[in-house]
């Protein structure tokens, strides 16, 4: 038996999220599961993190167990002949037994995209939030410092039952010219984060940016916890799971 690490790229529009769910649900470790007994997996993939509907992911690491003899090398291209469109597997890596995908994960990393132009994307339309309006990207960098360090978040989590306490290693803001357009991309990376926390951070940073609120205003929604004090839950198709990192020892067999 050896236990992969793959790294799952998917377009999450046409997903009920990323956990499996109840029968009917279409969703990324049930279509990934559907399909590791093809290669001598067992049919368990346990994910770094969680995303909802229609959140995207480049590398979202997944943990299988393998029995058949089948080359590491060989296995991204034999499941990527059974996975739909939508989901594929961009790189597999024999590690320590004992790695788990979420318990052992570091740091994770997210980005949100943003469309800045006068007029909707149609090409775009399930991949960037899409403002017409212009946004103080000054305005937000001086609240983004507020953000780091260790915090309560569950001023910008929703439906969470968890503790709130969260570190976020990093928090930035950039605007390049993109393939629509002038694109606002957000970058966030942390130890671990709450159910719909980088959307409501994101929802809130552009109240910062569109002038409804000061940056300053952060500071209280993390003093109390108060979901009410934050701005909206910015909307699932700008967000995307980047990457997420793991301690040396784990990544040798």
């Amino acid at each position: 038996m050896r236990r992969l690490l793959l790294l799952c790229e998917y377009d999450g529009t046409h997903f009920a999220g990323l956990q499996r769910q109840r029968e009917g649900l279409r969703t990324v470790q049930g279509e990934l599961e559907r399909v590791l007994p093809r290669v001598g997996a067992l049919p368990k993939a346990v994910a770094a993190g969680r995303t909802d509907a229609g959140v995207h992911a480049l590398a979202m690491p997944f943990h299988v167990d393998v029995e058949s003899p089948i080359p590491v090398e060989k296995v991204p291209e034999a499941l990527n002949r059974l996975l739909p469109e939508d989901l594929k597997v961009v790189g597999a890596l024999e590690v320590a037994r004992d790695l788990h995908a979420r318990r052992d994960a570091l740091w994770r990393a997210y980005r949100y995209r943003i469309l800045l132009r006068p007029h909707p994307s149609p090409l775009l339309r399930h991949r960037a939030l899409w403002l017409r309006h212009p946004l103080d990207l000054s305005a937000i960098r001086e609240a983004l410092p507020f953000l780091l360090g260790r915090h309560n978040f569950l001023g910008f989590a929703k439906e969470e039952t968890r503790e709130g306490v969260r570190e976020l290693l990093e928090a930035r803001v950039e605007a390049a010219e993109g393939e629509g357009g002038l694109e606002v991309r957000f970058y966030f990376k942390g130890r671990s984060f709450l159910r719909g926390q980088v959307r409501g951070m994101v929802g809130t940073l552009l109240e910062v940016g569109l002038g409804k609120r000061p940056p300053e205003s952060l500071r209280a929604i993390l003093g109390s916890g108060d979901r009410r004090l934050a701005g909206p839950t910015a909307p699932a198709h700008g967000l995307y799971f980047l990457e997420a990192a793991y301690p040396e020892e784990k990544l040798r067999p």
